[in-house]
């Protein structure tokens, strides 16, 4: 008798393990502790311990090439960061905030007597603009962020925790 419960518990449990398996989101979630971004080829990269997890294509600020170097200046920035926060209420599906401006980046805007800037996030599309899907990568369009489709930005939410490095690359 205690066998034959036994063997039913354990059929029960495998059960259950392959059914939670079968229908288990395939992206677990928070494994990436690098994102690199490749502004010259509109890349973003996810990483873990130097694993590639998933490349995506991005739109940049409308004045891509070079640093940031002030408020409104329509630029991407370049240099290292982290994933500081993250605003699901954002006017974009979903942001992830970078923590620019870093020292380096504040003591260049000091230098020349401006405002570095901030808010720049990993977001999605302006909300209700969706169904642009892909072709909102036709061209650079952001304050400086750097844009993914909302597919995307939830894949990307789901695999990037507060904390991750950021890489941001010419």
């Amino acid at each position: 008798m205690k066998a034959r419960v036994f063997k039913s518990f354990a059929a029960l449990i495998l059960a259950s393990i392959v059914t939670v398996t079968a229908f288990a989101d395939p992206l677990p979630p928070n494994v990436a502790d690098r994102v690199v971004i490749e502004k010259a080829q509109r890349r973003l990269t996810l990483f873990n311990h130097g694993a590639l997890i998933r490349t995506y294509s991005v739109a940049l600020g409308i004045h891509p090439v070079g640093p940031k170097e002030q408020l409104a200046d329509g630029r991407t920035p370049e240099g290292r960061y982290v994933i500081d926060g993250r605003n699901a209420d954002s006017d974009y599906h979903k942001a992830l905030h970078i923590s620019y401006p870093n020292a380096d980046d504040q003591a260049r805007a000091t230098a020349k007597g401006v405002q570095p800037g901030g808010d720049i996030m990993i977001h999605g599309l302006r909300n209700g603009l969706g169904w642009l899907g892909s072709t909102h990568r036709l061209f650079d369009w952001t304050n400086g962020c750097i844009a993914v489709t909302d597919s995307e930005i939830d894949e990307i939410w789901r695999l990037v925790p507060d904390g991750a490095a950021v890489e941001i690359m010419p």
